[in-house]
């Protein structure tokens, strides 16, 4: 799957199951990856917007990587300034929302997995193995 350019994900939408309102800017990839251990989403926020809402999860964690913009990020009442290269892991019960303080489209990843699901590194669960390369023949 190739979701294109960073500038690209606001031009993907989607339906809120529960809302039944529209959310521009939003791609989530559990369905077209056939990912099975956590959601992986890219969203847009437009310039000097905020999320909207508050949220929790009763199970999943969250984890933010801020792609492109600033603004700032609130878990519960610690609200911190948050740009490009942020990351901020959510635990399920945190209280949290974000805003887009700059002068152009926030992007970011946010990936949610069930939390302390993770039981090892995955240097641990992984096995090096002999295997050539095809993208040598692509060249």
């Amino acid at each position: 799957m190739n979701v294109g350019n960073l500038e690209d994900i606001k031009f993907y939408s989607l339906i809120h199951k529960k809302t039944k309102k529209e959310i521009k800017g939003k791609l989530f990839l559990k369905e077209p990856t056939n990912v099975t251990g956590t959601e992986i989403s890219f969203r847009t926020l437009p310039a000097k917007v905020e999320l909207g809402y508050f949220h929790i999860h009763n199970k999943y964690e969250e984890t933010y990587i801020i792609l492109k913009g600033s603004g700032y990020y609130q878990v519960d009442n610690d609200c911190f300034p948050i740009k490009a290269g942020s990351v901020i892991r959510v635990a399920p019960e945190g209280v949290r929302s974000l805003c887009n303080t700059s002068e152009e489209d926030m992007v970011y990843i946010c990936i949610q997995s069930k939390e302390n699901s993770l039981e090892e590194y995955t240097t641990d669960d992984g096995k090096r193995i002999e295997n050539s390369p095809k993208w040598e023949n692509n060249e």
